[in-house]
């Protein structure tokens, strides 16, 4: 007999048994509109629909035009859902609207839970092997609002053994050839305390020397370290890795020489973000730039090709270093796994408020594009564009193409750790349904580690 499962998940035939759940769940949804509102649910729907629709154009319409337009516009992505809300009070049908919602939102996450199985990928394989003698840190002070100074890294580092260099934000230095002197001088492995940015530099000297490399999570948005199951809540934990640790053995991503960990954004986020305003005031520089790159007005056309598939002037493009999940919108922040052997895409094209309505579709809309390839070029109508490499702006010379190279990086981390996040699947309820009455969902499943679009 088969141990029972340890992280939650049901199995086997009681997941068939929670996929049936949810369907007679979501079925109750439905048939508690058909009792409250008879045919005239039918109604209730298309109005509620058609205000989605309406408030994804107007929000469509707020980020691509100036002025008085603008400002109408945000209006009616306001008003509208009130508009709809009063509309379902005024025929007495608010109170059956907002159950059965609610009765759908729970058939969604006991849906989730039954499909979670058959997207959750083994965890990577941790390798014993002997502390590093001569490890070698590097650890920015201001990066995560000071989280160095805060847990006290340089002396917990320093009393593990391991030599830091602290980086001193009034002269800057290049972290790149900080790291390779350490090599010169002896260094056995090499680590950072800082953001994402200055991991992926000295993760590239690590993986082309051979050395095994070390994440502390004192950044701010700390992706790597998530998606490496680090404890992101105590940067001091991830030391750890130097007395009593792990390797694995993940992934980099290779954006012309210059590797990163995370993503390569292409398109309007990119280009705002070389503004420079964009520091001093975010908010007010992305409103006042966006609508011209929106429409294409201003910035370049970019053309994205991955394998035989080809993305024509998309607005925004996000390649990352192995892919992200879509189960949800926090998933969109997590990565299943890191050595997968494959780059991530995500392309959005949208030209008109029809299309941007069209995005509610999610996997289904002609405006999302989710792809996977070991190789991606990004070209433009331009010699050079903008380029967003782990939350670096740069400017890099077309074509850019992008590589991924696979168990590139040693990863030395803490034997004991948090973990990597579970992603969440999509609710697919075809899927659903078959795992509910067939026993099975194929393996291919949206939002599975093998989905392919």
């Amino acid at each position: 007999m088969r141990a029972p499962r340890s992280d939650g998940r049901p199995r086997g035939t009681a997941r068939r048994w929670t996929a049936r759940l949810a369907l007679l769940v979501a079925l109750g949804a439905l048939a508690l509109l058909l009792t409250a509102a008879g045919v005239d649910s039918l109604a209730l729907l298309l109005v509620g629909f058609a205000g989605l629709a309406v408030t994804a154009a107007a929000l469509w319409w707020t980020l691509s035009r100036h002025g008085l337009s603008r400002a109408l516009a945000a209006t009616l992505a306001l008003l509208t859902p009130g508009a709809v809300l009063l509309a379902y009070a005024t025929v007495g049908l608010l109170w059956a609207v907002l159950s059965a919602l609610a009765l759908w939102a729970v058939a969604a996450l006991i849906g989730r839970a039954a499909l979670a199985a058959e997207v959750q990928p083994p965890p990577p394989r941790g390798h014993r092997t002997p502390p590093p003698k001569a490890p070698f840190l590097i650890m920015n002070p201001r990066s995560g609002g000071g989280k160095v100074g805060k847990f006290d890294l340089v002396a917990k580092a320093r009393a593990r053994g391991a030599e830091v260099a602290v980086l001193d934000p009034a002269r800057p230095r290049d972290v790149g050839e900080l790291a390779r002197q350490a090599v010169v001088e002896g260094a056995d492995l090499l680590g950072v305390a800082g953001g994402d940015g200055t991991q992926a530099l000295v993760a590239g000297v690590a993986a082309g020397r051979g050395l095994p490399f070390t994440v502390i999570s004192a950044g701010t948005r700390n992706h790597f370290a998530m998606d490496l199951g680090l404890d992101r809540d105590d940067p001091s934990a991830c030391l750890d890795s130097l007395t009593d640790g792990v390797e694995l053995h993940v992934d980099l991503g290779l954006i012309g020489e210059r590797v990163f960990v995370n993503t390569a954004s292409f398109g309007v986020y990119a280009a705002v973000v070389q503004s420079p305003a964009y520091r001093d005031d975010k908010v007010h520089t992305i409103m006042r730039e966006l609508p011209d790159l929106l429409t294409h007005h201003t910035g370049p056309r970019l053309t994205v090709r991955v394998g035989e598939a080809v993305i024509e002037a998309p607005q925004g493009v996000l390649i990352s270093n192995n892919p992200y999940g879509l189960g949800d919108a926090a998933g969109l922040g997590r990565r299943p796994r890191l050595d997968s052997g494959a780059l991530g895409v995500i392309g959005i094209s949208v030209d008109n408020a029809a299309q941007a309505a069209g995005l509610l579709r999610g996997h289904q809309s002609r405006g999302l594009t989710v792809l996977t390839a070991s190789e991606v070029v990004v070209d433009a109508d331009a010699p050079e564009i903008p380029v967003g490499v782990d939350g670096e702006a740069l400017l890099l010379p077309t074509p850019v193409v992008c590589r991924v190279m696979p168990g590139a990086l040693r990863v030395r981390v803490p034997r004991e750790r948090p973990g990597v996040p579970r992603t969440r699947p999509p609710v697919d309820w075809r899927a659903l349904r078959r795992l509910a009455f067939s026993g099975g969902v194929a393996s291919g499943a949206p939002g599975g580690p093998d989905s392919r679009e």
